[in-house]
């Protein structure tokens, strides 16, 4: 089955058995979490629910893999003729999921 979820803003295609990294949830590792569905659909396409503006009854059941931060990202700021240069670094922190079941 397929489902699309709304979480941190973003929406997600997901599968069961999908890990998948969304926006920092603040829980633990190893908490289980329910997720609303947009909409939800079979393998082939031949049944087909949409929510208005989400389906009544479902739901994605997940679990928190790991709590962590992305890889560096360097924001550098130069000016020249001024001698001004900024180097910053950032790491996005997020939160991996299991998708283990969609109803």
């Amino acid at each position: 089955m397929y489902a699309i979820i709304v979480t941190g803003g973003k929406q997600y295609l997901v599968t069961e058995g999908q890990k998948l990294q969304v926006e920092k949830l603040d829980l633990e590792v190893g908490a289980t979490l329910n997720l609303d569905c947009l909409l939800v659909s079979d393998e082939s396409g031949e049944s087909v629910k949409v929510g208005t503006p989400l389906v009544p009854g479902g739901q994605v059941t997940a679990k928190v893999v790991a709590q962590d931060r992305a890889d560096k990202v360097s924001v550098i700021k130069y000016k020249r003729k001024v001698r001004y240069r900024r180097n910053v670094g950032h790491r996005q922190p997020f939160t991996e999921i299991l998708i283990e079941k969609i109803a």
